[in-house]
């Protein structure tokens, strides 16, 4: 019996074994399948995980979390430069960076530590510690940043805001995503993001949508303009859908929540 050589051979059973580059690259990957353990989507998937339940088990990182975005926000309206908001930035990451910080050690303790141990108290007492040295850092600095601006007088917290639609835009995108998260904890399905209630895709490509949309209204092709960036968001909505990600309830509840907060948001500050 002969053996077949190399150019009798037919295509290899395993698919991307023998591809190029571009076949692998251009190949349609099976509807519903998951990532590779180990490629940059599982990372973001896990990273976020950690978030959601840091989030949804531990109440300082929710006192931390609207802290900071309530800082950030005044921060915006009060019209900080670009060097104090990247301090506040860098101050309020410190803190939730510790937090999550703490929770892990914690976690790894409870994990390993049965019983009650002198150094396993250390442990947790000394990651405690550094969530008060972050957060009174915080604190400090965003006296420093925003102390002098609120006392300033005739200070009109809008002005700023209203000439710079860009904030407004930010903002939403930020709370939208924040709310997303926040659903998702409260819910427990799905990740964030794959699945669940509601649809963080569509939520952001809806409050993009709508963001757009106001902020164009004056322009000459504003419905032009603003039916481009609904049929984006609508495509975007429609491949959660198609790809099995979503159902077409957390599509559309997604989007409603996109929307409204970007409508909400700029009748309050428009």
């Amino acid at each position: 019996m002969t053996h077949p050589g190399p150019s009798d051979s037919g295509p290899p059973e395993s698919p991307g074994g023998d591809e190029r580059p571009v076949q692998r690259l251009l190949r349609r990957p099976r509807a519903g399948a998951l990532p590779k353990q180990g490629s940059l989507r599982w990372s973001f998937n896990w990273a976020f995980e950690g978030i959601v339940f840091v989030l949804r088990t531990q109440r300082n990182m929710q006192v931390h979390v609207v802290a900071g975005v309530m800082v950030l926000v005044l921060s915006l309206l009060l019209g900080v430069s670009r060097f104090e908001l990247l301090a506040l930035v860098g101050a309020v990451a410190l803190v939730l960076v510790a937090e999550m910080f703490n929770t892990a050690i914690e976690a790894a303790v409870d994990a390993v530590v049965t019983s009650y141990h002198p150094l396993a108290k250390i442990a947790k007492d000394v990651s405690a510690g550094a969530v008060m040295v972050a957060a009174a850092s915080a604190a400090a600095i965003a006296y420093l940043v925003l102390y002098g601006r609120l006392t300033e007088p005739g200070r009109d917290l809008l002005r700023g805001v209203r000439r710079a639609p860009t904030h407004v835009v930010v903002i939403a995108l930020v709370v939208t995503v924040i709310a997303v998260i926040g659903i998702k904890a409260f819910v427990g399905q799905g990740t964030s993001l794959r699945g669940g209630f509601p649809s963080g895709h569509a939520a952001a490509a809806f409050a993009g949508w709508m963001a757009i949309t106001l902020v164009a209204q004056d322009l000459t092709h504003a419905a032009l303009i603003s039916t481009l960036a609904f049929m984006m968001a609508l495509l975007v909505a429609q491949s959660r859908v198609e790809a099995g990600f979503h159902s077409a309830i957390e599509v559309v509840a997604g989007a409603m929540l996109g929307a409204g907060v970007t409508v909400l948001l700029f009748q309050v500050w428009g």
